[in-house]
């Protein structure tokens, strides 16, 4: 990259000595950092001509020219040079509190190790073997990592040795080398590229976290491609505009009816997102399980198909992680669990090992292989796919279960507590006590953050890693009826429960009070389910026999 006005800087980060500044023009150090981030914004996007004008004018230096040189040598590998510069940089740097003697080896070894790889690319061993014998080795630092080089000596040739090495070739590897020496040097000397977009992405993703109905993707910072000739991957595009403070607007939250959907002819107890988001599965007391194909052009759900024979009713409904098998359970008198085949659309398997058993409560471990089952009179299995019960908890009376990614089961019990259960060796563990009833339970994407539907209390975010209570969410009706809540949002920021008062709850997941309470159900609101994939829908189930999709206002009929 050409680096306009590179007469120097010094090294103590004061960028009020970064350059002379012209007579009568006063800049204080955070101006000065503006100009010089302006600078090489300018620079990036091919303004040379005016980032030449805007740094003569103001007095100002990108870079040292030192490391403009080391820059310009090591893009062109031009070694000879570069560990003329690389020297000159150590003497600038030598005494520098900011750098670490370490840090120093590493940027002298890093420069030999692309020297000796690009010569074992080029076909001139004699030369890598120079480089390996009389410049990495006397070093002495990273033994083993030297060996390992020392290996690549055998490499038939160059495509063996990209693989090998995992190194994807001189000139497209040569940003990396600068990037890890740009790490080290301090920003006086060298600005690590793409400053100025990583700020804004940074401030950007910090205004969309604190937007109260952002619901979608976050901005996220710049990371470094592999696939790219220059120094790092442009960040990710902001989907706002940077010249205003970012609000979302309500009319693009899940709060406005888009439609009501009235197949069931009884109450509708529970509903549930496949994982890609395409299909809804909704459970009635009228003994069905409906599936929905959804249209995110529309934002409609169109019905599907009839599950039928159950004959206990529908009230729980778990998908498997890959979409291709659905669990079926029912009320506290129903001793069978359903797996339903969704390629097929036929029935897997019909469970039953008691007709004393109540299977109420299902999870699915994450392989998708097997899964967990129980109920409140004291079942509790591990099961393969095919129904084969692998092992069983005794006594265990069980009101709601969730998987954790490790394989380990959290399983909310009768005695309002909610257990961590290893069936690999039989062991279990106390993790959070409540003092009330523990209705139902949903665990984040994250693993790391569990939300409870409490009897007479409402809602509660546990952080499991703490074991602490992290927030008591206000406003919902919640006695003894089962109501499940759900995550939602690109990020999980958001929480979403059913009420005894026939609304839902929407809650950002930093504040107790709701941020939107929707109405439009005439009975209870069992449950919610907010789309995994499709961030501005969600959906409840209520005992008035309907499901109501919810969604931005510009889509309402």
């Amino acid at each position: 990259m050409h680096q306009p006005c590179t007469n120097g800087a010094h090294l103590n980060g004061d960028a009020a000595r970064n350059g002379d500044l012209p007579p009568g023009l006063r800049m204080s150090q955070t101006d000065q950092e503006i100009v010089r981030l302006i600078g090489q914004h300018l620079l990036s996007v091919g303004l040379e001509r005016s980032a030449t004008l805007l740094m003569e004018e103001s007095g100002l230096h990108l870079e040292h020219p030192a490391a403009a040189t080391f820059r310009t040598h090591v893009l062109a590998g031009d070694w000879v040079k570069a560990d003329h510069d690389l020297r000159a940089l150590h003497d600038l740097l030598r005494d520098s509190p900011q750098v670490e003697p370490h840090n120093l080896a590493e940027m002298k070894f890093v420069v030999l190790e692309q020297k000796y790889l690009e010569h074992l690319e080029a076909g001139r061993v004699l030369d890598a073997l120079h480089v390996l014998r009389n410049e990495l080795t006397p070093l002495q630092y990273d033994t083993a990592r030297v060996h390992r080089l020392s290996a690549l000596m055998m490499c038939a040739d160059a495509a063996e040795l990209r693989q090998r090495a995992r190194w994807p070739g001189g000139p497209r590897s040569r940003a990396r080398l600068l990037a890890t020496v740009q790490a080290v040097l301090p920003p006086a000397l060298m600005m690590s590229p793409g400053r100025l977009r990583a700020l804004l992405a940074q401030a950007a993703a910090q205004q969309a976290a604190r937007c109260r109905f952002h619901a979608a993707p976050r901005p996220s910072p710049p990371v470094p491609s592999p696939d790219r000739d220059d120094e790092l991957a442009v960040p990710e595009h902001i989907p706002f505009s940077l010249l205003a403070d970012h609000h979302c607007s309500a009319d693009q939250f899940p709060i406005h009816s888009l439609q009501v959907l009235n197949g069931h002819c009884d109450e509708v107890w529970y509903c549930k997102w496949s994982p890609d988001g395409s299909k809804l599965a909704s459970g009635s007391k009228d003994n069905t399980v409906m599936i929905w194909d959804y249209n995110p052009v529309t934002k409609r759900l169109a019905f599907r198909k009839s599950l039928e024979g159950h004959s206990y009713g529908v009230s729980f409904l778990a998908w498997s992680p890959d979409g291709r098998h659905l669990l079926a359970a029912g009320p506290e008198d129903c001793p069978d669990l359903w797996i339903w085949n969704m390629e097929t659309e036929q029935l897997h398997l019909k469970m039953t090992h008691s007709q004393e058993d109540s299977l109420t409560a299902a999870a699915w471990h994450a392989s998708g292989n097997a899964f967990v089952c129980g109920g409140a009179r004291g079942q509790f299995y591990h099961c393969a796919l095919d129904g084969t019960l692998i092992n069983n908890w005794d006594g265990v009376r069980v009101n709601a279960l969730a998987c954790r990614s490790e394989g380990r089961v959290l399983a909310a019990d009768t005695h309002h507590r909610v257990r961590l259960y290893d069936f690999s060796d039989l062991t279990d563990r106390n993790l959070i006590q409540e003092e009330h009833a523990v209705m139902a339970m949903t665990l984040n994407a994250a693993d790391t953050l569990l939300l409870l539907n409490v009897a007479n209390q409402g809602v509660h975010l546990w952080d499991i890693r703490a074991r602490a209570l992290v927030r008591r969410f206000r406003g919902l009706s919640q006695g003894h009826f089962t109501i499940h809540a759900c995550f939602g949002g690109a990020h999980q920021d958001f929480i979403a429960s059913g009420s005894e008062d026939n609304k839902v709850y929407i809650w950002h997941i930093d504040g107790e009070e709701p941020i939107a309470v929707v109405s439009g159900h005439t009975r209870c609101v069992n449950a919610v389910a907010w789309n995994p994939v499709h961030h501005d829908v969600l959906v409840s189930a209520s005992d008035d026999y309907s499901l109501r999709l919810w969604g931005p206002r510009t889509h309402q009929t």
